[in-house]
C-alpha cells in the first residue's frame, strides 16, 4: 500500500501571529496530516510597490491596499520559523515552508534545516530561482499551475542542470541536462510534480484531473495534486486517480480576515479529508483481479449450484425441465449445465438436492 503524503497548507493563514501559527500546527496534527506548510518571504523582495492584488485577494481583503502592503502584514518572521520547526518535531509532523525569494530559500535550507522544498506555480518560469533550489540538493515539489507542458519541461531542465552541478547555465545546457540519463535519473529520484489550477477557488470544471496522467506519462515522474477547490470531492478524487501527494489549504476559521481564509478548509473538514484519503489508500490495493480472502465464504453463499428442479430417478436423463440453478454454491457449477444435459442420472434425487 502506497502512502499518500498529505500537506496541510497553512500558508499565510497565521496572519503574522506565532500563536496562530502554532494553533495551525495543532490542527494539522489532529487531522493526521504528514506535513504542515507555511510560506517564507520578505514582501519587498517578492513584489513591487505597484503590484496589484489578484481578484480573489481584492474580494477577501479589499482593493484599497497594494499587494505589497497586504503581504507585509502576512510575513512569517524569520525567528518564528525556529519555534515552529521545533514544535513540529515535538508534535511529530514535518515542518515545511515555501520560499518566495532567494534570501528566504537560503534561510530555510541553511538555518532552519528544511528537508524538502516546494516551488510554487508562480515561480515555474523563474529560471534563476529554480536553479538555486536544485543547487541545494534537496528534494523538490514543483507545482505546475498556469504552465504548459513545454514550460514544465524547461523548468525540469533547469532543475536537472542544478542537481548535476553543471556550470555555465543556458537554455541549451538545460535541455542537454534534461535529455541526459543522469539528469533524468536525478529528476526521478528528487522531483514530484503537482498538478494545480491557479484560481482561488477553482471551479470543478477547470480542475482537469486527467492532466495528472499527462504529466506522469510525459515526464515519468511522481505526480500529486495541489487543490484550490471548495470541499472534499476533488482532492479525494485526485487521491483515487493515483496522486502521491495531496496539498490543501486550511485555516482555523474561514471568517478570519486575510486573503486565503475563505478558500481554506476548517479543522473538521481537514480531518475528514485526511481520513478519507487514508481509506482510499487501503482501497486502492493491487491491479490483480482475483477473489479476496474475505470473499471466499460469501462465494459459497452467493453463488449457485446445479440442483434437481423436481424428483429425478436413477437412470433418467438430465434435461432443462429437471435441472435448476439455486444457492448455495457448494455443488457443481451452473457452468456445467450443458455438459450434463442428456446424461443419465447415477442416483435418485429429490427436489432441490444438489446434483453430484
Amino acid at each position: 500500500m502506497t502512502r499518500i503524503f498529505i500537506i496541510a497548507e497553512a500558508g499565510v493563514n497565521h496572519n503574522g501571529s506565532l500563536d496562530t501559527a502554532l494553533q495551525l500546527v495543532d490542527v494539522a496534527v489532529a487531522a493526521g496530516a504528514d506535513a504542515v506548510k507555511f510560506q517564507t518571504f520578505k514582501a519587498e523582495k517578492l513584489v513591487t510597490g505597484i503590484a496589484a492584488k489578484a481578484e480573489y485577494q481584492k474580494q477577501a481583503t479589499g482593493a484599497d491596499e497594494t499587494q505589497l502592503q497586504m503581504l507585509k502584514k502576512l510575513e512569517l518572521k524569520y525567528e518564528f520559523h525556529f519555534h515552529l520547526r521545533d514544535y513540529c518535531r515535538q508534535r511529530g509532523i514535518e515542518f515545511l515552508s515555501t520560499a518566495f525569494d532567494f534570501d528566504s530559500l537560503l534561510f530555510l535550507v541553511d538555518e532552519v534545516g528544511i528537508d524538502k522544498l516546494k516551488i510554487p506555480s508562480g515561480e515555474i518560469t523563474n529560471g534563476p530561482f529554480l536553479l538555486a533550489h536544485a543547487q541545494t540538493g534537496k528534494n523538490i515539489i514543483l507545482s505546475t499551475g498556469m504552465a504548459t507542458l513545454g514550460e514544465v519541461e524547461t523548468a525540469l531542465g533547469v532543475l536537472a542542470f542544478g542537481y548535476l552541478g553543471w556550470e555555465q547555465p543556458s537554455l541549451a545546457a538545460f535541455q542537454q541536462a534534461y535529455s541526459s540519463t543522469d539528469g533524468r535519473n536525478m529528476l526521478k529520484n528528487k522531483v514530484t510534480l503537482l498538478h494545480c489550477t491557479s484560481e482561488y477557488p477553482t471551479p470543478a470544471h477547470h480542475v482537469n484531473l486527467r492532466a495528472m496522467d499527462t504529466l506522469a506519462q510525459a515526464f515519468g515522474l511522481a505526480v500529486g495534486y495541489s487543490d484550490h477547490t471548495e470541499g472534499l470531492a476533488v482532492p479525494i478524487a485526485a487521491a483515487a486517480r493515483g496522486a502521491v501527494l495531496i496539498e490543501k489549504h486550511f485555516t482555523l476559521d474561514r471568517s478570519l480576515k486575510g486573503p486565503d481564509h475563505q478558500v481554506s478548509m476548517e479543522p473538521g473538514e481537514l480531518k475528514q479529508l485526511v481520513d478519507s484519503i487514508r481509506v482510499i489508500e487501503k482501497a486502492m490495493g493491487s491491479c490483480a483481479k482475483a477473489p479476496q480472502p474475505v470473499e471466499l465464504n460469501a462465494r459459497d453463499v452467493a453463488r449457485k449450484s446445479l440442483v434437481a428442479a423436481l424428483p429425478i430417478a436413477v437412470g433418467n436423463r438430465f434435461s432443462d425441465e429437471n435441472l435448476a440453478c439455486k444457492r448455495p454454491g457448494i455443488g457443481i457449477s451452473p457452468m456445467e449445465y450443458w455438459r450434463l444435459l442428456g446424461q443419465g442420472s447415477l442416483r435418485d434425487y429429490q427436489t432441490d438436492d444438489l446434483i453430484e
